[in-house]
């Protein structure tokens, strides 16, 4: 009797200008319950990752460094080429999110578990971005109690999902096929984790299959304020007329955006520049009148 083929998973890390953090990163992959088959750090020059991940990994990964040009879809593009064909699953990790032990073991799992189902997103324990950030240490800490916790079977959250959470997502690589990230979507390419679950056949949900902590760390995230405002009206404008997003979820999302920003703009979060993004929101409403919006505009800007 043939055993049936192991199933490979690759895990794919992009980032830019945050070598410490994606240091710190390291030892949450080396101490998974199930090692991935591939590991992909994905940057746009060697000082992006700073440091050969190979050795820091047994014989059954394939822990590897690809430089490409800048651009989160451009990067996460390299990466799926580079395992096109080698791997049944990947997951994006973003630099900064901090897996619980079992969490590549949880989403072999959760595939097999669930046949319908071709995107996921994990459970978050905590999520910096809403805040000042965490650190390595908080992150550690949360992870472990999660841990330390009983759990049952894994369940899912939320079914019938428009779009999974960038930070921690996975897929079925049969289910993505040739399809891409839009490169349309320049730099941090905001919300090209929608567009992209959107255009893929099959289900997808939130499950607590997997978890770990978002930690959103600051440092060497965009900066410019007018281009992160300017995408926040823009992109939801473009994905909706090119039809990989609903135009109520993207009216919802620019008009939340776009009250955050000047609701808060008198007493504004230290971390945040609001006025600078209400700035590039009225730019890109303008551009909209005008006829010319265009998510690259941000490189003008």
């Amino acid at each position: 009797m043939t055993a049936e083929p192991k199933t490979r998973i690759a895990v794919v890390i992009c980032s830019v200008g945050r070598p410490d953090i994606l240091r710190e990163l390291m030892p949450h992959l080396q101490r998974q319950s199930r090692a991935p088959d591939r590991l992909l750090l994905i940057g746009h020059q060697d000082s992006d990752i700073g440091f050969d991940p190979a050795p820091l990994f047994g014989p059954e990964t394939r822990a590897e460094t690809v430089l490409t040009r800048k651009g989160l879809c451009l990067q996460r593009n390299a990466g799926l080429d580079r395992i096109n064909g080698d791997c049944d699953l990947v997951v994006f990790f973003d630099d900064d999110f901090v897996p619980a032990q079992d969490a590549l073991e949880g989403i072999v799992a959760a595939f097999a578990r669930w046949p319908e189902v071709n995107g996921m997103t994990g459970l978050v324990l905590a999520d910096g971005i809403l805040g000042p950030g965490l650190d390595d240490a908080q992150a550690r800490a949360l992870v472990a109690a999660y841990e330390a916790t009983p759990r049952g079977t894994p369940q899912i959250l939320r079914s019938g999902l428009q779009s999974l959470y960038g930070c921690n997502m996975a897929y079925r690589m049969a289910a993505i096929g040739p399809a891409r990230f839009d490169e349309t979507l320049p730099l941090y390419a905001w919300q090209e984790d929608s567009d992209f679950a959107a255009r893929l056949p099959g289900g997808r949900i939130r499950t607590d299959a997997f978890a770990g902590v978002h930690r959103g760390t600051k440092s060497g995230r965009e900066t410019a304020g007018r281009r992160l405002g300017y995408s926040q009206i823009a992109n939801p404008w473009y994905l909706w007329r090119k039809g990989s997003m609903r135009g109520r979820f993207a009216a919802r999302l620019a008009l939340r955006n776009l009250l955050a920003n000047h609701l808060k703009m008198a007493r504004p979060e230290p971390w945040i520049d609001r006025r600078a993004r209400a700035a590039g929101n009225w730019l890109a409403l303008r551009d909209i009148l005008r006829g010319r919006s265009h998510p690259g505009r941000i490189l003008e800007l």
